[in-house]
């Protein structure tokens, strides 16, 4: 990664493993709002979007509501989330080799403090955090990267960025910016091209 100024990574599924937590609670709020089951593998896709975008495409039109409720079900799981395995050994690796780290993420500002900086004590490694109120559209575009490159203010090819869903991906294509996949989960890789691919140790 020496040829890169700056590391750039995703939370969810990325840094920490939160995926059971979001479906099951994704699962309560569906049940509570629409009064119906949906499976967690049908709901799958909504890794990786912001809530907004994957209330509407469930059909729920009064998406601020939703999202707060989201949030608080989510609550219910919190002792499902948890760092993967090895990552605050890889974010000392890559500042002492002088490499600036960055979130991108789809997390509003409230959840990324919440969900992440908050019960993780990780945000002092992070220069530069740009949430999805901070772009004018959020991923699979290529704005959140690109505020990123404009905040920070670097080129492309000086940066990395580490997400695990194909959302991640296109995000990193239409910036121009080559990107890792995080498979810490074993995460499918059908479909998701990448420059680096990373896998767990253990």
């Amino acid at each position: 990664m020496s040829k890169y100024k700056h590391i750039l990574f995703d939370i969810d599924g990325t840094l920490i493993d939160t995926e059971e937590a979001i479906l099951r609670s994704l699962q309560d709020t569906v049940r509570e709002m629409l009064h119906k089951d949906i499976g967690k593998q049908e709901l799958k896709f909504a890794l990786g979007i912001p809530g907004s975008v994957t209330l509407r495409k469930l059909g729920i039109t009064d998406t601020e509501r939703a999202n707060d409720r989201w949030n608080e079900h989510l609550l219910k799981y919190k002792s499902r989330i948890r760092l993967f395995d090895g990552i605050p050994e890889l974010l000392d690796s890559l500042k002492a080799n002088g490499c600036k780290l960055g979130i991108v993420t789809s997390k509003t500002r409230h959840e990324y403090t919440a969900d992440f900086a908050a019960p993780f004590a990780l945000s002092g490694y992070f220069s530069t955090v740009i949430c999805v109120e901070d772009a004018a559209r959020p991923k699979p575009y290529p704005d959140p990267l690109l505020t990123y490159l404009n905040v920070a203010r670097i080129h492309a090819g000086d940066a990395l960025y580490i997400g695990d869903t194909l959302y991640d991906c296109q995000c990193a294509q239409n910036a121009g910016i080559d990107f890792g996949l995080a498979a810490w989960r074993n995460a499918a890789v059908q479909g998701i091209s990448a420059d680096y691919i990373y896998v767990s140790s253990g």
